[in-house]
């Protein structure tokens, strides 16, 4: 048997020896005190962090003034200059048929015009739009006189589920006043920022082409 060398004795891990009862209640008086002390060091600390997160806070954001016309109606609002064009239609003025699809401007369901040019709305603020003309889905029919592409629609089947719809019949009828609906295919280029999930492209194309073609 190999014996037990002097480098060997020396790294030998040393046997515990079981601590009497006065001298494990001593050191559980001194854990205790210990515990205690970094508890009251902690807890101020943290209620000044908190104080100090508080007040480096921002303040609310002030609202602004804002004037533009929706619809050939005038309107005067008190926005939060940070709200999208598309909630403000929607939530303030309760235009709900400008739909909110991605919020990315990957859909083109939220498209409107504005002063004449078709754009997502949701990508747009509201406060950039100061004294515009703006038209939703709501001010293209005149009564209850559709207007000749919604009717269009209609007729093609231009529409499944209809989340999509109003986006894709104001970008439509940019499409046929902008002069890019002479082909189906260029109705296809110049349509294609409109998302239909139902797959109704054929009917789509279909109700452009046509109307377009009546003038």
């Amino acid at each position: 048997m190999c014996s037990m060398s002097e480098e060997d004795q020396f790294y030998t891990k040393p046997t515990s020896v079981p601590l009497s009862g006065s001298e494990a209640l001593a050191r559980r008086s001194v854990l205790q005190m210990a515990g205690a002390a970094t508890a009251t060091v902690a807890i101020p600390n943290a209620f000044a962090h908190a104080h100090t997160s508080s007040a480096s806070a921002p303040a609310a954001t002030d609202v602004i003034s804002l004037h533009f016309k929706v619809n050939s109606a005038e309107q005067r609002l008190a926005v939060d200059p940070r709200q999208s064009l598309l909630d403000v239609l929607r939530e303030r003025l309760d235009l709900t048929g400008t739909k909110k699809g991605c919020n990315t401007g990957a859909c083109g369901a939220c498209t409107v015009h504005v002063n004449g040019q078709r754009i997502v709305s949701c990508l747009t603020l509201a406060a950039m739009h100061e004294g515009a003309e703006i038209t939703t889905i709501e001010g293209i029919a005149k009564g209850n006189e559709l207007h000749p592409l919604q009717a269009a629609f209609i007729e093609h089947d231009g529409l499944q589920c209809g989340y999509c719809t109003p986006g894709q019949i104001m970008s439509g009828v940019a499409c046929i006043s902008e002069g890019h609906a002479g082909t189906p295919e260029e109705i296809q280029r110049w349509m294609s920022g409109n998302i239909c999930r139902c797959g109704a492209y054929p009917g789509i194309v279909a109700a452009i082409s046509e109307t377009a073609k009546r003038g």
